[in-house]
């Protein structure tokens, strides 16, 4: 088991609570299964306005957010997941992005920018060190 996997399990600590907002509905679904069998407390979403609604209704230590979606882009949700909740950290994962776009990502307060296709482990231990338990 790597360090990783030892700091989202643990038994002394709550579980992370996360929120996973993308909206092709196969990968919420898969990094779902995936962070749930890691230990993480998973909410997906497929929208921003879900999002907004979820943080509105729940608290979230960590946000995974990608930019490009129908409803609501994830420049705009990042601004109001940021206004809802200031302690959530949020870790921008997304297909569609360069370098101009992650230094507004970090302007508007995102915690770590990722690029897919991101290797599971590198998604956990961003989560973690977000989180103070890597």
């Amino acid at each position: 088991m790597s360090d990783a996997d030892s700091s989202a399990q643990s038994a002394s600590r709550p579980p992370v609570r996360l929120l996973v907002v993308d909206d092709e509905l196969s990968y919420t679904k898969l990094l779902t299964k995936r962070m749930t069998h890691r230990g993480f407390e998973v909410t997906a979403v497929n929208s921003g306005r879900e999002a907004v609604q979820a943080m509105r209704c729940g608290s979230y230590d960590v946000a995974l957010l990608d930019l490009k979606m129908e409803d609501i882009d994830g420049l705009e949700t990042l601004k109001m997941l940021k206004i809802l909740a200031p302690e959530t950290k949020v870790i921008i994962l997304t297909g569609h992005g360069g370098e101009a776009e992650a230094r507004r990502c970090f302007d508007l307060g995102a915690f770590d920018y990722l690029v897919k296709p991101c290797r599971l482990e590198v998604i956990i231990q961003t989560i973690l060190r977000a989180v103070g338990r890597f």
